[in-house]
């Protein structure tokens, strides 16, 4: 499992490893081999330095990946499962996402919220039966959350898709100290007779309603510039009368997490790895429209070339907006964007409407062969509300139940409109190529369904910042 989760990120690494390889040339300075240096923001050394220097990136985004381990609390002959998560983390003054949960703000101030409110809800199970059970998922309610300097009170009310509700109450500290974030919490969760009789007396032993508990610590460690260790602890404690069936083995469940991720670089100056603008400089947020077909082919095929045309014409068209989160990672001119966006795949003779829903980040590195290109890549979640024929049709044929819910990568290179034309009026203008692909993360993730394969489209995109 552990060489299938490197191979996930080998291949988005290998393709962020040519950026650092790459130097961007001044184009009033042609004969000049190395960059400027990175801007330091509020150094008053010239007037485009200035102009740079009022760039201000958020300090509330983040990406990372790694595996958790869950205790199974029934009565099977396996004791652990192992999960491969993909985290986002962002916040502004409409919403936030923190992992494996996200908020949007009904309303708020600087102590109270007011949120529509996901968390994805773990169910641990022998991996063999995860996939035709599926019974893990984001569900959806209220939440009232309170914010006071260091403490976070969260009340919130949920309800998977069958309207089995529960709740919970959640006290959590953050406290920081030189490379370290830690954030103890504890937790009562309250559940319902039918959330209880059909997740623990798997609809064969009636429980009533209880009322369990669980604690632990979260951990964030400062390795390196943009690089970070995540680390994850805690205990739940069923209920007696849920620890008393018998379909449950175990009273108390550990569980944990290990991964690393890519944060804003702490107590440090904020910055500008670009170089001074000399042409115009570009908008922090921009909007891609984009139109697709699907490929039989897998990923590798994809990028080797070597692909397949789907004998049923099946197409998409999407639209992302992206906000820009910064303009360098690990110093080097490496944009990154937060992309949410929607897909509609269109009907056809195999298939009807159907829509798809993405939240992603995503990098950018810009280098000039005459005109500016850039080669980009992103990492997230991917929701349909139906699986497309392309995705369907290639689990079928490896006998796996498919999942709505998938790992999302995209793969670009584009070439800026207005270096192509000499048009400053396109200047902010990209037109280019992207792979559109989702995945099960090779049947490491039971978020995914704990399937191995997914689907790909072909699409071509124009890309406007504002």
């Amino acid at each position: 499992m552990t060489l299938k989760l490197l191979s996930t990120l080998s291949l988005s690494l290998a393709l962020l490893a040519p950026f650092s390889a790459l130097q961007a040339a001044d184009s009033n300075e042609p004969e000049t081999k190395m960059p400027p240096p990175p801007v330091q923001l509020g150094e008053e050394s010239s007037q485009e330095q200035n102009e740079q220097a009022d760039v201000q990136w958020s300090d509330n985004w983040g990406i990372g990946i790694g595996m958790r381990r869950g205790d199974i609390p029934y009565a099977t002959e396996e004791d652990e499962v192992y999960d491969t998560l993909p985290l986002i983390y962002f916040e502004n003054d409409y919403f936030y996402i923190n992992g494996m949960e996200a908020a949007g703000h009904i309303w708020k101030n600087d102590n109270h919220q007011i949120n529509l409110y996901t968390r994805f809800r773990f169910v641990d199970i022998p991996k063999e039966l995860q996939n035709e059970s599926q019974s893990q998922a984001f569900d959806f309610g209220l939440q009232y959350r309170f914010v006071k300097d260091e403490w976070d009170f969260d009340l919130a009310f949920l309800s998977d898709s069958n309207k089995r509700s529960y709740g919970y109450s959640r006290t959590q500290y953050n406290w920081e100290s030189g490379d370290w974030k830690v954030k103890p919490y504890a937790e009562f969760q309250w559940k319902s007779a039918d959330f209880n009789d059909y997740y623990y007396g798997l609809e064969q032993y009636e429980v009533g309603g209880g009322v369990g508990f669980n604690a632990g610590v979260k951990a964030r460690y400062h390795v390196y510039s943009n690089l970070y260790l995540l680390g994850q602890f805690g205990v739940g404690r069923l209920e007696d009368d849920v620890y008393d069936l018998p379909t449950i083995n175990n009273r108390f469940q550990y569980e944990s997490f290990l991964g690393f991720g890519f944060f804003p670089e702490p107590n440090s100056k904020k910055y500008s790895a670009q170089p001074a603008p000399t042409k115009r400089k570009e908008g922090s947020e921009y909007l891609r429209i984009a139109h697709g077909w699907a490929t039989p082919s897998n990923l590798n095929a994809i990028l080797k070339w070597q692909t397949k045309t789907d004998p049923y014409n099946n197409q998409m068209t999407s639209a992302f907006y992206g906000t820009q989160l910064t303009d360098s990672l690990f110093n080097f001119p490496i944009d990154l964007y937060l992309t949410p966006g929607l897909v509609w795949h269109h009907s056809s003779e195999v298939q009807d409407n159907l829509a798809e829903a993405v939240i992603a980040v995503k990098a950018f590195y810009t280098f000039e062969l005459g005109p500016r290109f850039r080669l980009g890549v992103a990492e997230g979640l991917s929701y349909v509300s139906n699986v497309t024929h392309i995705e369907g049709s290639e689990l079928a044929d490896k006998d796996y139940k498919p999942s709505k819910l998938l790992n999302y990568l995209d793969f670009s290179l584009d070439v800026n409109v207005g270096d192509v034309f000499n048009s400053a009026k396109f200047d902010n203008m990209w037109f280019g190529y992207s792979i559109h692909h989702r995945s099960g993360i090779f049947e490491s993730s039971s978020a995914f369904g704990r399937i191995s394969g997914g689907s790909n489209y072909q699409t071509v995109y124009l890309q406007w910042h504002f």
